[in-house]
């Protein structure tokens, strides 16, 4: 490969690279910059650069060998990014790491684990990193489902599991969703499957404190989820109201109230998910999306423009302005770019697509490429935008009119075999581009840096008083995990009509109560509801009851207003189950992402755990069931399984602990034999021992597994053995792991693979006792 120029030579274009002049300070903290558009307000970005030459030439100021697929973050000088690290090693994982912006060097690097997902190793690190550019606190959500707070000097301040708290879903694309920082706010959107009224799956948002952690609020869409998404949520002003701005697992884009999660409008416009991110400008939000269209008959794709200050209040559906919907282009993969009044959508072959804002005329459109992932940057006059198949174009934009070509920028693999994927967004910081390729991190300019131009905040919000009189009221925390008979302290806040606190009414007094939560969606005909929390509550202060494990509501009713927290109780270590006390039909309170997968029945005069088996999709046809807290450590796990074959289907059984999976395989192996294996992330074999067990279908076994941790390692053992016999001396399975999972929620686990199963049909069983 060659890099075409438009005009200038390395040896005109570049001098001999120095220090940088003094700029004004910048920081990148969203991954669409300052006006989370696609937009740099910089000056002396390059046109030319050579990223195979040596840091210090060619407009290479300096690259580190750590490559990525996301945007980088710069704040207060410090440059941010997340990635994998080690793949097809023992020790794969994902990191964090943090750099000098200047200089490239490395100030730290914080790893940890992957598991409970079916993303590959070649799609690690796809979110991007968010921040508090106030107190430097930097936030990652993993692909293991990992939200994590470092300060600036990498230490951890706070951390949630989302797939073990609240049952998050990953699906094998690499589709979660990147976290958003906005008033003292750390917001994540989701697919999840949880516990009561979030039994039933659903694209949800959950907002922490971002100083403490601590849930703030909860919210949801109304609609039907069709499978995992990765639409990075905006914030935007629009009517004096703050907003939360994303696409949807559901086909549609939602507008929520930032601080309170409130929805204000939904607009449907795609028969699948919805994987671009949202541009606002003033009122008006561009989005498109690559999937069938609602109705049907029409091309694949569209792009839309909306105007959000219009919304019907009884459909919550915003004013639609214009829409392309008949180019026959998927407009599925990367976000758009918009800039004086254009708006710039790549499709997923790379072809570029300049749309005017007001009224979606097509301008213009050009080929950059094959494969499109990566968002378009457009600066200084021009527009930078990576094909994966290691190429950046460059173009100068010429208002209206079709651009000019600038350059092509290869990049070459410095070892190993293929080509260099280059699938992410490029920044602009301080008169630099920023970027990471699969293999490495650049910083590329010239020697005389640019500048950095005065950025637009968002329009004014309505008038702020203190004093005015409340609209809303919220509970906090609103979301607690917590031991049997400990005590919760909650507060009640009154919010304006915007989600800001005011002050109390002089006669506020509120009236505390463990309310009997509803049904859950689609609950059994006949089902008792579930029982109100076991406990006491008296001036905000909860003193739970000694229940090992359950879950419930706290209310708070004040001046006609009310509001609820989820409060949920999980089994602490030593735990035992037998579900005798469980109803027939419930899962046991306390677990997490079982509600709607398992439930109890009777089986040869006991009452035993079985898992749902007449639902093929993904979430239901494999499911943990987790019963601690993800903190738990240093335990073993036992439990008797059976499963059964139903027309020549098997399913897996397995018991989950500290990450790790011991599985009864269903499927026979090389040797003609059912298997027991360790797993520890099934989409990528980073842990896999299996021994063969001939396991046989409508028979009981009894199942072990014990992970001990030693510091920088773990001993991860299993056994099996058939009910009634006695346990064997000897573990059937040891793995020694040099990148340990220290900790994580213990589970069971069913799997359930004919996909012919149906309410009608239903497929092989799945049963747990003791």
């Amino acid at each position: 490969m060659s890099i075409r120029l438009r005009s200038c030579l390395f040896s005109v274009f570049f001098s001999a690279l120095s220090a940088p002049s003094a700029v004004q300070s910048a920081d990148w903290v969203h991954w669409r910059g300052p006006e989370q558009n696609g937009l740099a307000r910089e000056t002396g970005l390059p046109e030319i650069f050579d990223p195979n030459a040596p840091a210090g030439e060619q407009g290479v100021i300096w690259k580190q060998p750590y490559g990525g697929r996301s945007a980088p973050l710069v704040l207060k000088g410090r440059l941010y990014t997340i990635s994998g690290h080690d793949m097809s090693k023992p020790t794969e994982g994902e990191r964090v790491m943090c750099f000098d912006e200047k200089t490239g060097k490395v100030l730290w690097e914080k790893r940890f684990g992957v598991f409970h997902t079916d993303i590959v190793s070649s799609r690690l690190g796809w979110t991007t990193l968010t921040a508090d550019p106030e107190n430097e606190r930097v936030y990652c959500h993993s692909t293991a489902g990992l939200v994590i707070c470092f300060d600036k000097d990498g230490k951890e301040l706070w951390k949630h599991s989302l797939t073990e708290e609240y049952g998050r879903i990953s699906g094998y694309g690499g589709r979660i969703v990147s976290p958003i920082f906005d008033e003292g706010l750390v917001i994540v959107g989701m697919v999840n499957i949880s516990w009561g009224e979030q039994a039933r799956g659903g694209n949800r948002f959950v907002a922490f404190d971002g100083a403490t952690g601590q849930v703030v609020w909860w919210a949801e869409t109304p609609y039907q989820i069709r499978g995992t998404y990765y639409s990075n949520p905006v914030i935007a002003v629009v009517n004096g109201q703050r907003l939360l701005v994303s696409g949807g697992a559901d086909g549609y884009v939602h507008g929520f109230k930032a601080r309170t999660g409130e929805r204000v409008f939904s607009y449907r416009f795609s028969d699948g998910v919805v994987n671009p991110s949202p541009v606002v400008d003033g009122n008006y939000l561009y989005i498109s999306h690559g999937e069938e269209n609602p109705e049907g008959n029409l091309p694949v794709g569209r792009v839309i423009c909306l105007d959000i200050s219009k919304v019907d209040p009884k459909t919550k559906e915003p004013k639609l302005v214009w829409e392309q919907k008949r180019l026959s282009k998927r407009f599925g993969l990367a976000s758009a770019a918009l800039v004086d009044g254009r708006l710039y959508v790549p499709d997923d072959h790379c072809e570029l697509h300049c749309f005017r804002a007001k009224d979606g005329k097509l301008l213009w459109r050009v080929r950059y490429g094959t494969v499109s992932r990566g968002a378009p940057l457009v600066a200084d006059g021009k527009l930078y935008v990576f094909d994966v198949m290691a190429k950046m174009a460059i173009y100068q934009l010429n208002g209206d009119k079709r651009p000019d070509e600038l350059a092509t920028i290869p990049f070459r693999r410095t070892s190993g075999p293929g080509f260099v994927e280059t699938h992410g967004t490029p920044i602009a910081v301080n008169g630099r581009l920023y970027f990471l390729t699969q293999d490495a991190l650049y910083c590329v300019g010239s020697t005389d840096a640019g500048k950095t131009g005065t950025y637009k905040p968002l329009p004014a919000e309505a008038e702020y008083k203190k004093d005015a009189p409340p609209t809303g009221t919220r509970v906090v925390p609103a979301d607690v995990l917590d031991k049997p008979g400990e005590q919760v302290k909650f507060a009640v806040k009154y919010l304006d009509a915007n989600g800001r606190e005011v002050n109390a009414p002089a006669d506020a007094k509120v009236q505390w109560s463990l309310p009997q939560p509803p049904l859950p969606k689609k609950a059994p005909k006949g089902a008792s509801p579930p029982p109100p929390l076991n406990g006491e509550i008296a001036d905000g202060t909860l003193t739970l009851g000694k229940l090992p494990r359950q879950q419930g509501l706290v209310q708070a009713k004040a001046g006609g207003l009310t509001a609820q927290a989820r409060v949920r109780v999980a089994a602490q270590v030593p735990y035992t189950e037998d579900f005798e006390k469980v109803p027939v039909g419930a899962a046991p309170a306390g677990w997490v992402n079982a509600q709607s997968k398992y439930f109890v029945t009777e089986k040869d005069g006991n009452k035993v755990l079985s898992k749902v088996n007449t639902n093929s999709r993904p979430p239901y046809s494999r499911a943990n069931g987790y019963i601690t807290a993800p903190t738990a450590s240093n335990y073993t796990i036992e439990a008797d399984v059976l499963g059964t074959e139903v027309r020549g289907w098997m399913p897996d059984i397995g018991l989950v602990n500290c990450r790790y999976t011991l599985i009864l395989d269903g499927k026979t192996g090389a040797s003609g034999k059912r298997q027991v294996r360790i797993v520890s992330w099934e989409a990528r074999n980073r842990v896999n021992v299996e021994a063969d067990y001939d396991w046989q279908p409508g028979a009981w076994y009894r199942a072990k597994f014990a992970v001990v941790p030693h510091g920088k390692t773990a001993t991860v053992r299993g056994k099996v053995w058939k009910k009634g016999e006695a346990e064997p001396a000897e573990w059937l399975l040891t793995y020694e792991d040099p990148n340990p999972n220290t900790e994580g929620a213990a589970a069971l686990y069913g799997y359930i693979p004919d996909v012919s199963i149906t309410p009608a049909r239903p497929g092989s069983d799945v049963y747990f006792d003791n």
